[in-house]
């Protein structure tokens, strides 16, 4: 069972691997920042949420 189509798990091992060559030594980098946007998104969702929890309810 492939869920990717006519991909087989050999033809995504060749692909990963040549993406490790051409970008290794890029990687470390781009998974830090990525960690770093991750943290910074999730600190704006937090800061939305507290905003929204000390705003003054309206009544009707």
């Amino acid at each position: 069972m492939y869920l990717l189509g006519f991909i087989s798990p050999w033809e995504i091992l060749i692909v990963g691997l040549v993406i490790l060559l051409l970008f290794g030594n890029r990687l470390p980098g781009l998974m830090r920042s990525l960690g770093r946007g991750v943290v910074e998104f999730k600190k704006g969702v937090q800061g939305i949420e507290d905003d929204t929890e000390e705003s003054p309810k309206i009544q009707r």
